[in-house]
């Protein structure tokens, strides 16, 4: 006999209740920590952090009740909830209460020091020769300075608030070891993974079969970099140090594999290109680019992100937009984070609006950031002509690659220095830095430099365990890129196609990921969206035509 149910059970009915007790007490604090975290970040003004510290130690006070806690269990193993969304929602807030079972002491002593260490990363600004410089500033002179010697001089301001910091991110990362002991974790690396829905073993399985793949090749096109940029700075190959890249981590692309493309978007209007390329989708970002703020201003954080002030719609970018192709890339992809929280259903429970991971989101958002980089695309963004495409492609192509590669190799270093500094935050950590560096970048490190360099990487300090998930966006990027060029294009083993006035590509996102936001497992999601598991191949596929 085959029994279907009927609605929900007696038993469903009680989880729910309880999902919205919590739900009546959290919402409105993630409202308002989010919205002080914006005033904050827009103002640089204490007070917003100040009132941010205050409702996150509040949230945390929620999710910290241990009889909370206990009825979540009880629910949550008892067998009896049929209905799947109830469970979902019951996983999601079992890991959001899970992390926070500690001391209260203890958890409010690492959001104080979490977010003093946000303050500094947000006021700081690096000096050259005692006078203030901006963040656009350091990458303007490593992108086109030709002297050694001044390159030298900003790429070591970009390390400055690492020194600044060092001493209280030290404190934190044994605060967070600490309290994920007492939660029955090895080390908080451990815990922030498992705590995320990934577990350590599968990571470290998708960055070795990454590393293997890439590592040859890069080799050969670190070597051919480093002749380039000997004959542009007039020195032996084996002089090249860090400041003579393009960035000051060596994370990104190369201006010697590009046209210059600075020159396209000179005096053009960054947000309104992105605007209409989206709209050209199906995506409507008017509401979006009404609330968010754009423009370098004094106290504003410098850096960009998305922000979902509430889970009601309410969704906002910060950037700093100068008109050059770097940031028509970024407001590409902060429009890619955006549109996902955006079009994520209302109909769905509270505790299931947000991204299926935080790597799902990073993928869409790469895969839109790409579109800046890509030939095809900025033909149609910027009507240019069939002239002009055909002789920026083959350099546009080259740079796209080897900035891919670059970054996947720079990638390795940040998520292996993240695991050894939590499974032994005694060790020699800048010796650890250059190693790793060193290993994976073929980077050569500054004689007798001894600082902490990793710790102004404002990731490692202030976003912890997180960066690994920038690679999987990656990977999961160009998976969503190869079924997009195979079912709307039906093109096969290429890697550039427009985008541009395609509206299938938004619909396939907004009704295949956008809207279901946790209602699936990451895992689960992927397989359904693109009929596979999450894969590398693609990733790592495409650099075959480096060779």
């Amino acid at each position: 006999m085959i029994i279907s149910s009927c609605g929900k059970t007696d038993y469903d009915k009680k989880a729910e209740n309880f999902i919205k007790s919590i739900e009546k007490r959290v919402k409105p604090m993630e409202k308002k920590a989010s919205l002080s975290y914006w005033k904050a970040a827009t103002t640089g003004k204490s007070k917003f952090y100040s009132e941010y510290e205050g409702y996150t130690k509040k949230l945390a006070d929620i999710y910290s009740d241990k009889k909370d806690f206990k009825i979540l269990k009880e629910i949550r193993e008892s067998g009896k909830i049929t209905e799947p969304e109830i469970k979902r929602e019951l996983d999601i807030l079992y890991l959001n209460f899970l992390k926070n079972q500690i001391p209260k002491s203890l958890r409010d002593e690492i959001i104080i020091l979490e977010t003093k260490i946000e303050r500094e990363f947000s006021k700081y600004r690096p000096k050259v020769d005692g006078k203030e410089i901006t963040t656009n500033k350091i990458y303007e002179i490593l992108k086109n300075s030709n002297n050694s010697e001044e390159r030298k001089k900003y790429w070591t301001a970009s390390k400055e608030v690492g020194e600044i910091v060092i001493g209280d991110f030290l404190k934190l990362v044994k605060m967070r070891n600490k309290a994920a002991r007492i939660l029955g974790f090895k080390n908080f690396y451990i815990m922030a993974l498992e705590t995320s829905e990934q577990t350590e073993e599968d990571i470290l399985a998708i960055f070795d079969e990454v590393d293997n793949r890439t590592k040859d090749i890069f080799k050969k096109l670190k070597a051919e970099i480093d002749i380039k940029l000997s004959k542009k700075f007039n020195i032996n190959p084996d002089e090249i140090m860090p400041w003579h890249y393009d960035d000051p981590y060596f994370q990104e692309g190369l201006s010697i594999f590009e046209k210059n493309t600075d020159n396209l978007f000179k005096g053009k209007d960054i947000v309104k290109i992105a605007e209409e390329f989206y709209k050209s989708i199906g995506i409507d970002l008017k509401d979006i680019i009404k609330r968010s703020d754009f423009y370098e201003k004094k106290g504003k954080n410098p850096h960009a992100f998305e922000i979902m002030i509430g889970r009601e719609g309410d969704v906002r970018v910060l950037m700093n937009i100068e008109d050059n192709s770097q940031w028509m890339e970024t407001a590409l992809h902060e429009f890619g984070h955006a549109a996902y929280s955006k079009y994520i259903s209302r109909k769905l429970p509270y505790f299931l609006r947000e991204e299926a991971h935080i790597f799902v989101t990073e993928a869409i958002a790469m895969l839109f950031g790409r579109l800046s980089k890509n030939p095809e695309w900025l033909k149609k963004a910027l009507n240019l002509s069939d002239e002009r495409t055909k002789e920026l492609t083959p350099l546009m192509i080259k740079n796209f690659l080897s900035s891919q590669l670059i970054f996947s190799r720079w990638a390795q270093v940040m998520i292996r220095f993240e695991r050894e500094l939590y499974y032994n935050p005694e060790q020699d950590l800048n010796t650890l830095w250059w190693k790793l560096k060193e290993k994976y970048q073929l980077m050569k490190k500054p004689e007798n430099r001894n600082k902490p360099d990793f710790a102004a990487k404002i990731h490692i300090v202030s976003d912890p365990v997180y960066y690994h998930n920038y690679l999987l966006g990656e990977i999961l990027a160009s998976q969503l890129n190869n079924y997009i060029i195979l079912h709307f294009f039906k093109k096969h083993k290429i890697i550039f196609v427009p985008y541009y006035g395609k509206k299938e590509i938004g619909s396939f996102l907004i009704d295949k990921i956008f809207r279901h936001g946790a209602r699936y497992r990451w895992d689960k999601l992927i397989q359904l969206a693109t009929d596979e598991e999450l894969s590398p191949r693609y990733y790592t596929d495409m650099f075959s035509l480096l060779k």
